[in-house]
């Protein structure tokens, strides 16, 4: 998210691309204390305003009252004036939301549909867009942003690999071929951490555990997500955690995943993650066996990347939805693990409990909207 200018016009760009981005923190603010929060020069401010006033992407709210000279004008974000649609293909559903230049999830929703590449599937993910998007939306949108679980190439034209789909070296465009709209693609992890980095702007180094049905990861180095030689940087779920353990449906055995999927808890209550937690809430003894276990294996996991890049962790996806209301020893038990202090302070809740994968590939849309401006 962090850019460096290189000449004048990039540094033009610049201004106005931050001028927007703080305009949309705001309610409503004045040209002067704009300038102050930025440190700008007030006639650039004005110069920002007003181009992205004709943009649409500002507009005149009124006046703040007098302290003793002229009015000052009050400018507010137009949020809506542009909407990103994130889309999450996983092995048995399609998840969908909608958001705006604030990142404000305006709605989502989540189908079932079992993956595959055959043309009825794909077509009926333009279906789906459609039934999604209400009147007048589609002339605002940006794009799509898609996320899938598996490895891209850095151009993010190829999905390289995906264990999840059970498919190899394939063109992402045939994703997208009925989408009506610019699409790009990133991994569903990466996606996700971004979401969070678009939450924590300030944040220069994170690590973002992602426990859906299956476990992936990202790693944020410097305000910037971090893919490592090959891009795989992350695949935190084929860690090993047990050897000799548990299979995984990556082939090998005792990985992270096989213990840490959200499918681990799911399968004591028929294969639904939110029955499991019912069962949880009316303290059926058996699903707080199962949460206790499955609590010592994250401690473990959680612990081992605080270790290993010294930095906080956040724990989301599926399961991590539910941390903040079932994780209460949990913390304890990360205060155990920790060789330099009796603490589990390092360990954040997601910001985005819901659909984290596709709103983070909606935002980089966003994103690469206001680099652009």
């Amino acid at each position: 998210m962090r850019t460096t200018p290189a000449t004048n016009m990039d540094v033009k760009r610049l201004n106005r691309s931050n001028t927007l981005r703080c305009l949309l923190t705001c309610d409503k603010i004045s040209q002067p204390e704009l300038a102050q929060k930025l440190k700008l020069s007030w006639p650039t401010v004005l110069q920002n305003v007003k181009e992205l006033t004709a943009l649409g992407l500002v507009q005149e709210v009124g006046a703040y009252e007098s302290t003793g000279g002229r009015k000052a004008k009050a400018y507010a974000p137009v949020r809506d004036a542009k909407l990103a649609v994130g889309l999450d293909i996983t092995q048995n559903h399609v998840g969908l939301v909608l958001v705006n230049l604030s990142g404000e999830i305006l709605r989502y929703t989540r189908k079932k549909r079992v993956f595959s590449l055959q043309e009825d599937y794909l077509m009926s993910l333009e279906n789906l867009l459609t039934d999604f998007l209400e009147e007048g939306e589609g002339e605002k949108l940006l794009g799509i942003g898609v996320s899938l679980p598996g490895i891209l190439d850095e151009t993010g034209e190829r999905l390289l690999y995906s264990h999840a789909l059970d498919i190899y070296d394939v063109e992402t465009k045939q994703f997208s071929q009925y989408l009506p709209y610019p699409c790009i693609f990133m991994n569903d992890a990466n996606a996700a951490g971004f979401a969070e980095l678009w939450k924590n702007p300030e944040a220069e180094n994170l690590i973002y555990l992602s426990l859906s049905n299956t476990v992936g990861g990202a790693i944020i180095n410097g305000g910037r997500l971090y893919t490592g030689n090959n891009l795989r940087a992350g695949e935190f779920g084929h860690v090993t955690l047990v050897p000799n353990g548990r299979k995984c449906y990556c082939g090998k055995v005792g990985c992270l995943d096989a213990y840490l999927s959200a499918k681990v808890l799911a399968s004591y209550a028929d294969g639904n993650l939110a029955q499991f937690f019912e069962r949880l809430r009316d303290q059926d003894q058996q699903a707080q066996g199962v949460w206790t276990e499955y609590l010592q294996y994250l401690a473990v996991a959680i612990n081992n990347l605080c270790m290993s890049f010294d930095c906080d962790v956040i724990a989301g996806g599926y399961v991590g939805a539910f941390l903040e209301e079932f994780g209460g020893p949990f913390r304890e038990m990360l205060a155990e693990r920790n060789t330099f202090e009796h603490s589990g302070g390092y360990l954040k809740e997601c910001s985005f409990k819901l659909e984290a994968s596709a709103v983070g590939a909606a935002l980089m849309q966003v994103e690469g909207f206001l680099q652009t401006l």
